[in-house]
């Protein structure tokens, strides 16, 4: 149950972090992902993209396979790191002097 509950939360993350991350100037790495965003907008194609993510997570453990979401959390807590580093890398070099 609790690999459910850290399932759910680094979703939240996920989507919090990508949308800071769009502010800053990142972009989307997945191509399903790119995907929903062209056809919608980045909140709703990203919001999209983690119902997706939370309907298979929800097939896992209705089919009893909900160890395979405590693999998948791996997965997702590196893409919410990802994001994080992303993010302040983003933030430092905006904060540099520009030299012309």
């Amino acid at each position: 149950m609790l690999a459910i509950q850290v399932f759910i939360y680094l979703q939240v993350l996920d989507f919090f972090t990508t949308m800071i991350g769009f502010r800053i100037g990142a972009s989307e790495a997945s191509p399903f992902s790119v995907r929903l965003i062209h056809l919608t907008s980045p909140a709703i194609g990203v919001a999209a993209s983690k119902v997706v993510a939370l309907g298979i997570g929800g097939l896992c453990v209705a089919t009893n396979r909900s160890h395979l979401v405590a693999w998948i959390n791996y997965w997702y807590a590196g893409l919410v790191v990802l994001n994080l580093s992303m993010t302040v890398a983003g933030l430092n070099a905006s904060a540099l002097p520009h030299i012309h």
